[in-house]
């Protein structure tokens, strides 16, 4: 039985002149612009265009790109290695959102590939409507079109999965040998934001930030732990889930503290973490009276996190629908836009 696993990730820019067409597919996507179709393509072009030349510094700072696809790709062939291991006949293959390869360009090498049974497994341990949801459409649209008729199953969250949530304290552990003694510190459990009406929506994404967080505190084990869950990357006029994580730099400089940021949503290294966390985040530290700044580095292909993708896989094998990490759905009944609801 040949299993294609199918990696979920936004995709980036592989150039600079790939900024604007990748913003245009960014918030040409009606889960990220939710406006009537018939005023998200003006409108979207329009955004694109006048934030185009900020994303371009952004992209320069990074060589002119974004990381996120070799990246993938590493995850991708560290999965298929362990995936080989366990004796599974499987090949991971990625499908980007709003950058190159997209989900046709990946159904078409899915087909051709000949598999028997699709796991799609998104790089996002928590579910929103603006990421998994958003690529479960989009594939489900370019497999109708494109006749793919193989039995598929959604693998959609996983906040709080062992291997998950061991890579990630075991790589704050790690960070924490680089403390110094004479500064106490606050450890900031960061994650993307979302607009606060996505969620009044139903989005259960932040439910299960905070469960990832709540998972990862208590596997870090220090009962004394200084610790926040906060939000970044807001942009717009809309009023955003929070606290946000440059608030929360903020008010640790007027407390005195150190700040060690864990990236808790992403799982690869991207603008968000090298430009937003590294650069911007470290200078506003600087400025705001932080006597030490550290950053964990995210899970990028950690082993204990590859192996907690292919426990995913291997327990998905066979089964059809959606699934989450514990087989059923987690989210309460009030997050009416859970992926088991859709």
């Amino acid at each position: 039985m040949k299993i294609a696993v199918v990696l979920f990730n936004l995709g980036g820019p592989d150039s600079l002149r790939a900024v604007e067409p990748f913003l245009r597919n960014l918030f040409g996507d009606p889960a990220i612009l939710t406006v009537p179709g018939f005023v998200r393509g003006p409108l979207g072009q329009i955004i694109a265009r006048r934030r185009a030349p900020v994303a371009q510094e952004i992209y320069a700072k990074l060589g002119g790109r974004s990381p996120i696809l070799e990246e993938t790709r590493a995850q991708a062939e560290a999965l298929d290695k362990v995936l080989a291991e366990r004796g599974l006949h499987a090949k991971c293959f990625i499908a980007m959102r709003h950058w190159h390869p997209l989900s046709n360009e990946t159904v078409d090498a899915v087909k051709v590939w000949g598999a028997d049974q699709i796991v799609l497994l998104p790089l996002y341990p928590q579910f929103s409507t603006t990421t998994t949801g958003s690529s479960f459409t989009d594939w489900a649209r370019a497999a109708r079109e494109a006749h793919l008729d193989v039995p598929a199953v959604r693998l959609c969250c996983y906040p709080d999965a062992p291997g998950f949530v061991e890579a990630m304290a075991a790589l704050i552990r790690y960070r924490l040998t680089s403390r110094r003694a004479d500064v106490n510190y606050r450890l900031l459990l960061s994650a993307h934001g979302l607009p606060k009406r996505t969620v009044a929506k139903g989005d259960p994404y932040q439910w299960q930030v905070e469960r990832s967080a709540k998972a990862i505190v208590d596997a870090l084990g220090t009962s004394d732990l200084d610790w926040q869950v906060c939000y970044q990357s807001r942009v717009g006029p809309l009023e955003w889930i929070g606290p946000s994580t440059d608030a929360e730099i903020t008010r640790a400089g007027k407390d005195g503290k150190g700040v060690i940021v864990a990236p808790i949503a992403f799982v690869s290294e991207h603008s968000e973490t090298l430009v937003e966390l590294d650069i911007e985040y470290a200078d506003l530290a600087g400025k705001a009276g932080v006597p030490h700044y550290l950053r964990v580095p995210t899970v990028s292909a950690h082993p204990l996190f590859i192996a907690a993708l292919a426990d995913l896989v291997m327990r998905t094998v066979r089964k059809t629908g959606t699934v989450s990490s514990t087989g059923m759905c987690i989210c309460p009944a009030a997050f009416r836009a859970c992926a088991f609801k859709g």
